[in-house]
């Protein structure tokens, strides 16, 4: 953990702590990625300050933080894309683009405006392509089965919804049967039943050994699918650990209940309560003290029925370690799809 904000919950410097793993010991897994005292610099602008970062084989990783934490550039310096101006970067045990050349690394990069896909083929055509691309592609079957692409295959690439074009530059991105995947915003095209089909495609990737990096501005992704959600912000490392584990350290409790004449001014006033939210007769509080919240409610004899009280969420969590909301992914001039990231040719 680094530079958490003055009086953010002691309990949270403990989370990255916890990721620490013994080297050298039976059942390990070896270390898939490695950031070691990492800077870069744009000019006099600093996009990664000191980062620390290691990352085993096998897990799936959300990389979050508010626009400009550092999350392209983390991404791109993986990719062999950038070089770091210090510190030292490791892959797969080598050098990024060593890794990236030898075909064990896959990437699905935002598409910017379109759909990332050459124009006027047929989706076959295309993921024949890109298998040229590499010394030993994977099986055709094996793609097409692990993206769910088989009714796409003889589509144009033209003629997909954007989450059919989302799950065809997937399968792109694992045409090499990469060991590391990296996921820069995959779903930002797809309805919630195409979202919730492509975080079941993740997770079986990650269940097969292979490292997923995932960077999203959906924090239901990372709650749903990571093993290990990692923060960054203004290019340090603010959070690292399980979802679960980031929400447990956050003091925040949400308190929800229903009543007939919500007043959201007079609620604003109860002990602990932090922030409102009124949506008809469903009311949700955030209070730093429910304890103090609920008996301060029945003292002024509101009445209520359905209580519920839920820990912080992971946006909550989010909040508390970067001091800033979740901002809206871009939408425009973003690296293009997931073939340029693999082949070894």
């Amino acid at each position: 953990m680094a530079d958490l904000r003055r009086g953010e919950p002691r309990e949270l410097a403990m989370v990255a702590a916890s990721q620490a793993v013994p080297q050298g010991l039976p059942g390990i897994r070896p270390v898939a990625l490695s950031f070691d005292g990492v800077t870069h610099r744009y000019g006099q602008r600093t996009a990664l300050d000191q980062l620390q970062l290691e990352v085993t084989q096998g897990q799936v990783v959300a990389l979050l933080g508010p626009n400009g934490a550092g999350k392209s550039t983390t991404i791109s310096i993986l990719l062999g894309l950038v070089r770091p101006r210090e510190g030292r970067v490791e892959v797969l045990g080598s050098d990024p683009r060593r890794a990236v050349a030898d075909g064990r690394v896959g990437a699905m990069l935002q598409a910017g405006s379109g759909v990332g896909l050459p124009p006027g083929v047929r989706v076959a055509q295309v993921l024949g392509l890109v298998r040229r691309l590499y010394r030993r592609p994977a099986p055709l079957e094996w793609i097409v089965e692990r993206a769910d692409i088989g009714p796409l295959l003889r589509r144009r690439t033209d003629r997909l919804s954007g989450g059919q074009a989302q799950r065809v530059r997937f399968a792109i991105a694992i045409a090499g049967g990469p060991d590391i995947l990296f996921l820069d915003e995959p779903t930002s095209a797809m309805d919630v039943e195409s979202r919730r089909g492509f975080w079941t495609m993740m997770r079986t990737f990650g269940d097969e050994g292979r490292t997923v990096v995932l960077a999203t501005h959906h924090l239901a992704e990372a709650d749903q699918i990571a093993d290990r959600v990692i923060v960054l912000n203004r290019g340090r490392l603010v959070a690292d650990g399980p979802s679960a584990t980031l929400k447990a350290a956050v003091a925040t409790r949400r308190v929800r209940f229903v009543t007939d004449h919500p007043d959201a001014t007079g609620l604003s006033r109860l002990t602990g309560v932090t922030d409102v939210t009124v949506c008809g007769t469903g009311v949700s509080l955030d209070s730093l003290d429910a304890d103090a919240t609920i008996r301060d409610l029945v003292a002024r004899e509101v009445h209520f029925r359905d209580l519920e009280v839920t820990g912080a969420g992971l946006e909550q969590a989010f909040v508390a370690v970067t001091g800033c909301g979740v901002a809206a992914p871009p939408t425009g001039g973003a690296a293009a799809g997931g073939a340029a990231a693999g082949g070894g040719g």
